[in-house]
């Protein structure tokens, strides 16, 4: 039954629903919910730092029920997505009520669908892979895929990585610097294992190619059924889905550096090159992106096995809360620059 609390990750949905049923000021709700209430409860519930017996590791590997919690987003995202999308083109809203939908379908965009992608896009399973990139699809960040598992897991704590936000750098100034760079890195990791695969730009193995007619044609068909309104909302749910992905990104290594070697190389990836946090609420709503530390470790690890490691650097709250500190950069600099070792400070030089 314990297995159960990953079901938590589904009230973020079920925000969304209230949010597009009860409308008006409820369609609020759901930033509302993941930016007021779920910190709230962070605060009040214990952190559980314990890991998995020997026993419980191989029965929770087995498991296909870790697997479709992740499946049943699919549905979920497009789903939500479509439907206010239809809504909106058969019924008359005010202006507010339409940002607080963008907001909600956004951050069900950004949840259930990129960080699940995350997941999947680690998984040896091709098929899996390929549900991971349909999940990024209405985010237009189908290059994460490649840019994530080429780039950022070899770069991570580098000044090499755009996804890794510097000491005393903004989530502002990150938005900016780390959604452009990944972009352009991306394509630059396609031209190179196309380069190693003796394959021409113009190829059917250029998924960069690929991502950019998929993400044109969504678009498409979406302003085909819906219009300019339907356009409109569907640019802006992507972006509010990517910056959530990109607010995650600066909180989860920020102002951690590797050291570099005497070759010119940078030392392994350990468990100390990310920020853990062991807060209950935030472990589940997130399938445990939180035990980031491990996941870097092992990324091909499954996102129920992940392991809490002493020498990982500390959150002092779960995610979702220093998501919302990090929106205030003074505050979030006077909570976390102080828990950084000096040694590691992720500086411009």
């Amino acid at each position: 039954m314990k297995d159960f609390k990953y079901l938590a990750a589904m009230t973020i949905p079920l925000s969304a629903v209230i949010s597009i049923y009860f409308k008006g000021y409820w369609s609020f709700f759901t930033p509302f919910y993941a930016f007021a209430i779920i910190p709230f409860l962070e605060v009040l519930l214990p952190q559980d730092p314990n890991n998995l017996s020997n026993e419980q590791r191989l029965e929770k590997e087995k498991s296909k029920f870790f697997d479709w919690m992740l499946y049943l987003n699919i549905p979920i995202v497009f789903g939500f997505l479509f439907y206010t999308l239809w809504d909106l083109s058969t019924t008359s809203y005010a202006l507010y009520e339409i940002i607080g939908l963008i907001f909600s379908v956004g951050i069900v965009l950004g949840v259930n669908g990129i960080n699940v992608a995350h997941e999947l896009g680690h998984r040896k399973s091709t098929n899996e892979r390929h549900l991971g990139k349909l999940l990024l699809l209405p985010s237009f960040y189908m290059h994460f895929y490649i840019e994530h598992n080429f780039g950022h897991h070899a770069n991570a704590a580098t000044n090499e990585d755009p996804a890794t936000a510097k000491y005393n750098q903004s989530l502002y100034s990150f938005w900016f610097s780390s959604t452009l760079h990944q972009y352009f890195s991306a394509w630059k990791l396609q031209s190179k294992l196309l380069k190693t695969d003796g394959d021409p730009f113009f190829s059917i193995k250029n998924d960069m190619l690929w991502y950019t007619v998929f993400q044109t044609t969504y678009l498409s068909v979406v302003f085909y059924l819906f219009g300019w309104d339907g356009l409109v909302f569907a640019l802006a749910t992507g972006v509010v889905g990517f910056l959530l992905l990109e607010t995650v990104n600066y909180i989860e290594h920020y102002g951690l550096i590797r050291k570099k070697l005497p070759s010119g190389r940078y030392e392994r990836v350990r468990e100390s090159h990310s920020w853990n946090s062991n807060h209950v609420i935030g472990r589940i709503v997130l399938y445990e992106l939180t035990r980031h530390s491990d996941h870097h470790y092992k990324s091909a690890k499954k996102y129920q096995l992940l392991d809490y490691h002493d020498i990982s650097p500390q959150m002092p709250y779960g995610y979702p809360t220093s998501m919302v500190l990090s929106f205030l950069p003074p505050l979030w600099f006077s909570i976390m620059n102080s828990r950084i070792p000096a040694e590691m400070k992720k500086t411009d030089s």
